[in-house]
Order: structure tokens, then C-alpha cells, then sequence
């Protein structure tokens, strides 16, 4: 849908706390479990992609530890100048932000052990290009973690219907069309929301 992410274009951090980092969404509320169903390990490398206000970026920064590396992928300027900040005055030095496009993570070839897509899929303007760069992007045997809204008629709430433009099997599909492979599913973690592995 063009003009999906014309909110993002010049976003004010402070505004997007509230709708990002509140215990009504599932996946705040749920954050630390999503992060140990990640199986993160220290001294990896991982992209939170479509970092938005930071929330997992912070976590994984601490997942990680002073080896591992944690970039933050979003295509707000704003939002990544808010990430650098707040995890600057948190300590934490292994956060570095990228300045994604709409049709490509940007992203060096080969540096991402796991990527982090979070109610963020749907967003992307052109799947099948940015899911490519990510391809390109992965190290040998990484991963990538799809977390988004279940779109289910009759079950999905009017928001969802109006806002998400697909459902689960749909996003699967154009993933593995950009070559990955799925993995696992975490069914009992969220009830929202979906975490699929690839």
C-alpha cells in the first residue's frame, strides 16, 4: 500500500513510546519471553529490523554482551538518532543504527547471525527486494525471526483487517520466495501475534 509509511517519514520518538513501549501491546508486554524464545547467543551479531523506539535493540544489546554486536535497521532518521541516545546513556556500546530504504535493509553482505523483524513486516513497501538484501546479509546458518500480527477474518480485530495487508501464510510464502527456509514456530508463546523462525 503506497503510503503506508508516511507516519515514519519524520516520526517524534516521545510520541511512538507511547504506542510502542505500553503493556496493552502483546509483544512489550511479552518482551522478555520473545527475547529467550530468540536464543540469542553472546557475541552474536543481530539486526532488530524496523527498530522503531529501540525497545528490543536494548534488549539484545544486553543479550549479546560487550563481544556481540546489535545494529538497529530503521528508515526514520529520528528513530535511530533516539536509539543511539538512549542506548549511549544506558551504556550500552555495541548499538549501531542503519539507515534502511524501501526496498533494501542496507545491510553489509554476510555480517547478521539473527534478524529481527517485529510488527514490522507488513510495513515493507517492497517485500520480496528487502527480504533479498536481508538474504545477502546473513551469515552462513543465520536466521531470521518473523514476529507479526495474526490476520484472521472474524477473529482479527477491525485495526488489524484495515492495517495488516496479509496474513501469516501469505508473508511465509513471499520469505521463502526471497529463499530462506522456515524452521520453527513458537505457537503458545503469543496469542496476538505469531513468531515464526526461518
Amino acid at each position: 500500500k503506497p503510503g503506508i509509511n508516511d507516519t515514519f517519514r519524520d516520526p517524534d520518538p516521545q510520541e511512538f513510546l507511547g504506542k510502542f513501549e505500553v503493556e496493552s501491546r502483546e509483544v512489550f508486554a511479552r518482551r522478555k519471553e520473545i527475547v529467550a524464545a530468540c536464543e540469542i547467543q553472546p557475541g552474536q551479531t543481530v539486526a532488530d529490523i524496523g527498530a522503531g523506539t529501540g525497545l528490543f535493540t536494548r534488549l539484545f544489546a544486553d543479550t549479546v554482551g560487550k563481544d556481540g554486536r546489535v545494529i538497529a535497521v530503521d528508515i526514520a532518521q529520528k528513530f535511530l538518532d533516539h536509539i543511539q541516545k538512549t542506548t549511549r546513556e544506558a551504556g550500552q556500546r555495541n548499538v549501531e543504527t542503519v539507515l534502511c530504504k524501501a526496498d533494501s535493509t542496507e545491510l553489509p553482505p554476510g555480517s547478521v547471525d539473527v534478524a529481527f523483524i517485529c510488527d514490522t513486516y507488513h510495513h515493507f513497501e517492497f517485500p520480496l527486494k528487502t527480504m533479498a538484501s536481508l538474504h545477502r546479509a546473513l551469515k552462513p546458518g543465520g536466521r531470521v525471526i518473523l514476529v507479526d500480527f495474526r490476520r484472521v477474518e472474524g477473529t482479527s480485530t477491525d485495526w488489524v483487517m484495515n492495517h495488516v495487508r496479509a496474513g501469516q501464510e501469505v508473508f511465509e510464502a513471499e520469505i521463502a520466495q526471497s529463499g530462506f527456509k522456515k524452521s520453527h514456530e513458537e505457537r503458545e508463546l503469543l496469542k496476538e501475534n505469531y513468531f515464526v523462525v526461518f
